[in-house]
């Protein structure tokens, strides 16, 4: 029942920043560890980077470390993803994801995630 709503996705040149959003609502958004992932054609999801649930704790796939920054508002209920210095390589599109569950890590995996968002294009060109 918990419904993330994403925006900010675009068509940007290389070296140019977005901001992705997602919004949550249904649910008790302080209690989910988010999960930002990405799927270009043909492709798997892969893990972008991930927030704890009060923010403390941090983590990103290595391609994106020093360009791209995950926060969260939890008085907001939203996650953001603002991406600096992009690449084409980055060109996918993003989905934003919560994760309820026992556990405080950030997971890395598809599985850990219980709800999704839409999904938001971006598309870098050269």
């Amino acid at each position: 029942q918990v419904q993330l709503v994403q925006s900010g996705g675009g068509l940007v040149q290389a070296g140019e920043s977005l901001r992705l959003s997602c919004v949550a609502s249904g649910g008790t958004f302080s209690r989910y560890i988010m999960g930002w992932f990405r799927q270009a054609p043909g492709k798997k999801r892969e893990f972008v980077a991930g927030i704890s649930k009060n923010g403390g704790a941090i983590d990103y796939e290595d391609s994106v470390k020093g360009r791209f920054t995950v926060s969260r508002g939890n008085a907001k209920n939203t996650v953001y993803l603002q991406m600096n210095s992009l690449k084409p390589e980055d060109t996918a599109v993003y989905f934003c994801a919560a994760d309820f569950a026992p556990s405080s890590s950030i997971g890395t995996s598809e599985g850990r995630y219980n709800y999704w968002g839409q999904g938001t294009q971006v598309t870098v060109s050269s």
